[in-house]
């Protein structure tokens, strides 16, 4: 076997049945060997390496499979660079493969040539790469060839365990062309001697602390983060909060963790969150915070962030602790283990009384719903959304989203049952995610409905991933919001800019914005035509511009057998409200 060939059983042993690789000169040895053993792991080519690395976290963040893509050096790998970012700051597991230039001219400059190694160290929760210590002696070639299924065991472990994350291998060309000499074990043991992921066990004091304060509490909240789908702990949680009756609220990170449609889920809190969630963890006097970083997009102005209540925060990873916010009951842990030993241990006589509360909680979601205005026959994107959320909820879909309004609205008027089935980019906000990451999933998961939400905007960041559905047969649905703007930075335009534009509109620069009175116009024309670029790729594809027309062109997309482009024509004044302004508090929250 080759060095490539030996990488390639590695992966398809640690039960990768997905590589999204885009081949090179340094990767070619790799596709080689990725196409003789193709009946038993599938290469799926994407249009481009980021959306590789997107379509990775697709499976990765709906399936127990890692996400493997795979990149040629120099360019390529760079490229990969904002998908490993992403998988970064979402926690999310990623198995990135590069391709490099031979080890005897590495450092000198070579074609194609980057260090991908230094440049990911940042943003990888960790790195390797395959070299021999000596690339001249044939002994230590080998070593480093026997070394390769360790790595790559190694790497799974790794990414996987623990806070999950990316994990980069870079791999030099020489030795993916060297033939290895005698057996390989695929079944090596790891050496990681100071990396310790083992699942904490909860001490039965932290336990009896929560317990009581929970017990003494009047004003308690559940803010729950993406930590809790990570561990796969949303039936216990779900469990705990029915039973202690406490309001609940998740970061968009959590959408799905608690039942989104549940009497008792407050939605989603932070900038663009309910103002019911964000009042009552503002008068909370017991923030329940499971899984979560106290991100700034949720605390607005830190010090004014629940300070009326008490803190308790569990989370997997030691350095979240007090990092943002000081917690008074600070629990490393696993949160599934936390909540499975906090089931047991809760009682009747440990539910608090929250029937005030409630009282409160409920009056303010009477007075400040989530709505939308009446726009007669013009499509809202709000109205969209929830439109898509009444016909598909009950096919319990995946939907992904880009980045912008159109992510924010999905994420509030989308009502997600289950966890796993909301992919948005959310830490480092990557406009272009939805398309590819819809693609991953789409691959992972042949047989289920996929819908990308997206925006004009953000789906051009990675719109040549349209020929990667046509080619591979991925039927996935995409829900094109489109208002011919950047539409969330033309919010903030509004709001803090004084409305004037500053290169956020997308239509010719000779050509007026915005064709008619206030917000009761339509484009004459809208750019690009995303119907005809749709359907040069192979996709079925559709405009609707009419609220009487939509009901029945959604049910025409999602009644399509293939991948579908819905164009759908929205004003481009829609703001996203609630909004609190960056760095404000719950009490600055704009609803108007």
């Amino acid at each position: 076997m080759t060095g490539a060939e030996i990488l390639v059983e590695s992966l398809i042993r640690q039960g990768s049945e997905f590589v999204f690789a885009y081949p090179g000169g340094a990767s070619m040895p790799l596709h080689q060997a990725l196409r003789k053993y193709r009946d038993r792991i599938r290469a799926i080519l994407p249009r481009h390496e980021q959306g590789g690395g997107f379509a990775a976290q697709g499976v990765s963040r709906t399936s127990s499979q890692i996400g493997v893509c795979m990149a040629t050096s120099g360019p390529g790998a760079t490229n990969l660079v904002t998908s490993l970012a992403d998988a970064k700051m979402d926690s999310v597991p990623l198995i990135a493969i590069t391709g490099q230039v031979s080890q005897k001219v590495i450092g000198t400059d070579a074609f194609q040539e980057t260090p991908i190694v230094e440049i990911a160290r940042a943003i990888t929760k960790h790195h390797y790469m395959i070299t021999a210590d000596d690339p001249d002696d044939e002994e230590s070639v080998q070593e480093a060839l026997r070394s390769i299924p360790r790595i790559i065991k190694e790497a799974y472990f790794v990414a996987s365990t623990g806070r999950p994350g990316p994990v980069l291998v870079d791999f030099p060309k020489n030795l993916q062309l060297t033939v290895a000499n005698g057996e390989i074990d695929f079944d090596p043991p790891m050496y990681l001697p100071g990396y310790h992921p083992e699942r904490r066990q909860v001490a039965q004091e932290q336990i009896n602390q929560v317990i009581a304060a929970i017990r003494r509490s009047k004003r308690p909240i559940l803010y729950v983060g993406g930590g809790c789908i990570i561990s796969e702990a949303s039936e216990e949680l779900t469990k705990f909060a029915k039973r202690a009756n406490i309001p609940v609220t998740m970061t968009c990170m959590g959408l799905g963790a608690f039942p989104g449609d549940d009497p008792q889920s407050l939605h989603m809190l932070g900038m663009h969150g309910t103002v019911y969630s964000n009042y009552a963890v503002d008068e909370s006097d017991l923030l329940l915070a499971f899984g979560v970083r106290f991100d700034d997009r949720v605390t607005g102005k830190l010090e004014e962030f629940a300070k009326h209540g008490k803190i308790v925060h569990v989370d997997v990873d030691p350095s979240e602790m007090h990092k943002n916010k000081e917690a008074h009951i600070p629990i490393i842990a696993d949160l599934k283990v936390f909540l499975e030993r906090l089931n047991e241990e809760f009682t009747d006589e440990d539910i608090p009384d929250t029937e005030e509360w409630w009282q409160k909680v409920n009056a303010w979601k009477e007075e400040h719903p989530l709505k939308y205005r009446d726009a007669g026959d013009e499509i809202l994107p709000q109205y969209a959304v929830e439109e898509l959320w009444k016909q598909t909820i009950e096919r319990d879909p995946y939907i992904c989203v880009g980045v912008g309004q159109h992510q924010m609205f999905a994420a509030q008027f989308y009502k997600f049952r289950k966890p796993n089935r909301w992919l948005s980019s959310s830490g480092l906000g990557t406009m272009g995610f939805g398309l590819p990451a819809a693609m991953g999933v789409q691959a992972a998961h042949p047989d289920s409905l996929v819908v990308n939400i997206d925006g004009d905007g953000s789906i051009l960041m990675n719109i040549q991933e349209l020929a990667t559905l046509h080619c591979e047969k991925l039927p996935v649905k995409i829900l094109l919001l489109n208002n011919q703007h950047l539409g969330m930075v033309v919010q903030w335009e509004d709001r803090f800019m004084d409305g004037k534009r500053a290169n956020t509109y997308l239509g010719p620069v000779d050509h007026p914005e915005w064709l008619g009175e206030g917000a009761g116009g339509h484009y004459e024309e809208t750019y690009p035509n995303f119907v005809q670029m749709a359907e040069s790729f192979g996709l079925k594809a559709k405009q609707v511009r009419s609220k009487k027309d939509f009901p029945a062109a959604l049910k025409e997309m999602l009644e399509s057998d293939g991948a579908y482009l819905l164009d759908v024509v929205c004003p481009y004044q829609e703001h996203v409200l609630p909004m609190i302004p960056a760095g404000g508090t719950a009490r600055d929250i704009i609803t108007e």
